[in-house]
């Protein structure tokens, strides 16, 4: 994994890709070095085709797009899922949410953005949870 100091929660992933208010700030975090989770792949596909009505053709488009810019993916693994347990219970995260973190702890990133988040959060006194939209 090449060091990368931001990490993208699934929906900065969907608002850059939607025609919207936030999506202009979304697509500027994707022009700097990121990483994310391959959860966030399988999150963005199911969201895109389930709430979005995104045709399969452009959920896969989209997510080449993604796979090519990001600097790091985390595989999903065992070692993330027990690392997911343990902050879901230390933080009142709930579980996919804890297992997004551990994936942004375990690429050694500084800032985890997410919309869904407690903006301001120091994660494991090393990871700063940061909402890019507030």
């Amino acid at each position: 994994m090449r060091p990368v100091s931001d990490f993208l929660d699934t929906n900065v992933l969907l608002y850059a890709f939607m025609e919207e208010e936030r999506a202009e700030r979304a697509q500027s975090l994707l022009a700097q070095p990121f990483a994310i989770s391959a959860q966030a792949l399988n999150e963005f596909a199911n969201v895109g085709r389930k709430k979005l009505n995104m045709p399969w053709a452009d959920i896969r488009e989209a997510i080449d797009a993604l796979v090519a810019l990001s600097a790091t993916i985390v595989p999903v693994s065992e070692k993330i899922t027990l690392a997911g347990l343990h902050l879901a219970q230390r933080y009142q995260l709930s579980f996919y949410d804890a297992t997004m973190v551990a994936a942004a702890i375990e690429a050694g990133c500084e800032r985890f953005h997410s919309e869904d988040l407690h903006d301001g959060l120091l994660v494991e006194k090393q990871l700063m949870i940061v909402n890019p939209f507030g």
